[in-house]
């Protein structure tokens, strides 16, 4: 089963954004990133639209945060960039007659919508500036 990994990939990027003083292409992020500039655009189009970055264009154009990191959570950027379910879990609508699969549906679904509660609440509790702790700790040792 393949992971849904852009929310750690774009989380990356913005600590990135904020270390640099200047804006930084769709070019350079993907290289960091090792995908396509395209991909890169449609992505950070999408945290544009919520007001968490900002593109020039031009010479000197790019991306850039329009927030501090202080202001964005974690269940920010995760609301951004999806609308599905955080787990890559699926119940089955294989045998709707069966009772079998009604109970096991039921108590899959009822577990994961708490878990799923349980980890939004805690993405809501945690500004992306956490990230950077452990990351600035390491520069400053260097």
């Amino acid at each position: 089963m393949r992971k849904d990994s852009r929310l750690s990939r774009v989380l990356h990027v913005l600590i990135h954004l904020d270390a640099f003083e200047h804006p930084v292409t769709s070019d350079t992020l993907a290289k960091m990133l090792n995908t396509n500039p395209v991909v890169v655009r449609r992505t950070m189009a999408l945290l544009r639209e919520r007001g968490y970055v900002k593109s020039t264009k031009g010479h000197s154009g790019g991306w850039s945060l329009a927030k501090r990191l202080d202001e964005i959570s974690l269940l920010d950027i995760h609301e951004a960039l999806s609308e599905s379910s955080v787990f890559a879990i699926g119940l089955t609508d294989e045998h709707n007659e069966c009772p079998i699969e009604h109970a096991v549906n039921r108590t899959l679904k009822d577990a994961m919508n708490e878990a799923e509660a349980l980890l939004l609440k805690r993405f809501g509790e945690i500004p992306l500036s956490e990230l950077t702790v452990e990351f600035k700790a390491a520069l400053a040792n260097k």
